[in-house]
């Protein structure tokens, strides 16, 4: 059987969490430097590893593997302790709920993520949602592994293969989501690119980054099934 390797982003793709993000690095800096957050930088489609590097350098501080470790566990730590109120501070997006579990009914099909997120905190943002039991988790690509995001596409694509005896060819590879850099992470490895302009991404701009189909939402879950199964 041939299989198709799906991987999704999960801010503005399948989760709204807006202004999390700058209370949970807020605690980080505070936790880790003892200052307090002067500089907030731009978060879309970057990676955990990126953005931190950046925090770290603005507010005053070398970007050493010790202390970016340590970011990374405060980042995790608030993350986990907020788990409980996310649902209540965000939302999950139209149809992602049901896109995640009409796929995992597939034999065909393997989800799993590549996300700017750290792995326990992205575990964090889907469990609140209920999305949880329908993504791998082992064989994500996810954002404390590089600053450059399209380096999170092969990383998940030899994790998926190793696990499942399967080599997954480029063309049975989709990554879904809401910036061009998702696309551009997609494209430099030559799989499937499919944008949803459900973040600040127009669906203008999306297509012109060079995303294979672009959908306004995920709230029709026959065109999005048709639309990941089709491109594979």
């Amino acid at each position: 059987m041939t299989e198709t390797l799906v991987l999704w982003d999960i801010d503005l793709t399948l989760v709204e969490l807006r202004g999390v993000g700058r209370s949970w690095y807020r605690h980080a800096i505070a936790a880790v430097l003892g200052r307090e957050l002067s500089h907030f930088p731009a978060f879309q489609g970057r990676t955990e590893r990126a953005i931190t590097l950046e925090m770290l350098a603005t507010h005053g501080a070398e970007g050493t593997d010790e202390l970016v470790e340590r970011m990374y566990a405060a980042l995790v730590d608030v993350a986990t302790r907020d788990q409980e109120l996310l649902a209540g501070q965000g939302r999950a997006l139209p149809g992602a709920v049901d896109a995640l579990a009409a796929l995992a009914t597939r034999p065909d099909v393997v989800q799993s993520l590549v996300t700017g997120n750290l792995p326990e905190v992205s575990r964090v943002k889907l469990a609140a949602f209920g999305m949880d039991p329908h993504v791998d988790f082992e064989i994500g690509g996810y954002g404390s592994l590089s600053a450059s995001r399209p380096d999170l596409v092969p990383a998940a694509v030899g994790l998926a293969s190793a696990k499942h005896d399967v080599r997954f060819e480029p063309r049975s590879v989709v990554v879904i989501g809401d910036t061009p850099h998702d696309v551009e992470a997609a494209l430099k490895h030559g799989a499937t690119a499919i944008g949803v302009a459900t973040g600040h991404s127009t669906e203008a701009e999306l297509h012109a980054a060079g995303a294979h189909v672009v959908l306004t939402d995920l709230s029709d879950t026959a065109t999005v099934l048709d639309s990941i199964l089709r491109a594979a």
